[in-house]
């Protein structure tokens, strides 16, 4: 699944074509694909048609679009809200440009410069979707997302979609709060990586990214993270932030063709992994070849000499 690198670059790519742009047309090839969205396609079609898109804002994972409408035909705030998936990809084309394959819905906009583009939603996988969902106000009372700062001084910057108004804030985000992410630590007896990836506490990170980050920590995904102390707590979340940080200018990882930039264009970040997909290679830091062991239904890579399980 696309972690934060992914989508934020994804967002970049979107957001100078898509910021002020206005939906003129949409054309849906899989229904499938508007299974999040609770008044099925018509409805979505119906909603959609005539809005301006004010920004394209990202927390973690999460990607979505607020929504305004001259003819006020919402009586709240709302988004378009994108859900990657597994595979999915947000392309933007030249009006009338050779199809994409596995395009599931099209939206036909015009941006604010009078230019046509189409805005397609591709999926191999059908994990993920597209929905408008319903804008509330943030539990802290800041910005709901990343916008590189688009919405600022905005009524919509303090909001987010009520399907991501769980989601904790990401290492990236301005306000994000690493004492509280410390204290949560603190109060978990899970291993530190299952921990990583929980997106109530810390969002964004995903398997690459913690697997990654682990190894520069020289932490065991299985560790404890009550056992970690507080110093190699914070020195891990810095090895988090630098990692993403990195990735993002790389424009994230990818290593098949499920993941693409908006212009159908593979990230690069993957010649800079460490551990991640280098299973039997020897460890950039001691030589010893790196291990991969099954871990909730997928794999962790780490090295068994730098990256030991301490117990007691």
């Amino acid at each position: 699944m696309p972690e934060l690198p992914e989508v934020e670059t994804v967002r970049s790519g979107l957001a100078p074509a898509l910021t002020g742009a206005t939906i003129k047309g949409i054309e849906i090839l899989d229904e499938r694909s508007l299974k999040r969205h609770v008044g099925g396609p018509a409805d979505f079609v119906a909603n959609l048609i005539g809005c301006r898109i004010e920004a394209v804002v990202r927390r973690g994972k999460f990607l979505w679009l607020p929504l305004t409408a001259d003819d006020g035909r919402f009586t709240h705030p709302v988004a378009l809200v994108g859900h990657l998936g597994m595979s999915g990809q947000m392309l933007l084309r030249d009006a009338g440009a050779e199809p994409d394959k596995l395009t599931r819905v099209v939206i036909f906009a015009e941006e604010a410069n009078g230019q046509p583009v189409e805005f397609r939603f591709v999926d191999q996988r059908l994990f993920g979707s597209l929905a408008i969902d319903d804008l509330v106000p943030t539990r802290d009372g800041k910005a709901g997302g990343f916008s590189a700062g688009v919405l600022a001084g905005s009524a919509l910057n303090l909001l987010i979609p009520r399907s991501a108004a769980h989601i904790a804030r990401d290492p990236l985000d301005q306000d994000f709060d690493e004492g509280l992410v410390l204290a949560g630590f603190a109060k978990k007896n899970s291993g530190i990586k299952r921990v990583l990836l929980d997106q109530n506490l810390i969002s964004g990170v995903g398997n690459i990214y913690a697997d990654e980050s682990l190894w520069r920590a020289r932490l065991h995904y299985d560790q404890p993270a009550n056992s970690i102390g507080n110093a190699k707590a914070r020195e891990l979340l810095e090895h988090v932030r630098v990692i993403l940080s990195d990735a993002v200018k790389q424009g994230g990882t990818s290593f098949d063709e499920q993941y693409k930039n908006v212009n159908g264009e593979s990230g690069y970040f993957a010649v800079s992994l460490n551990a991640y997909g280098m299973t039997g290679r020897p460890c950039n830091r001691c030589g010893k070849p790196l291990k991969r062991e099954s871990w909730m239904n997928r794999g962790s890579h780490f090295c068994p000499n730098c990256q030991r399980l301490k117990i007691g």
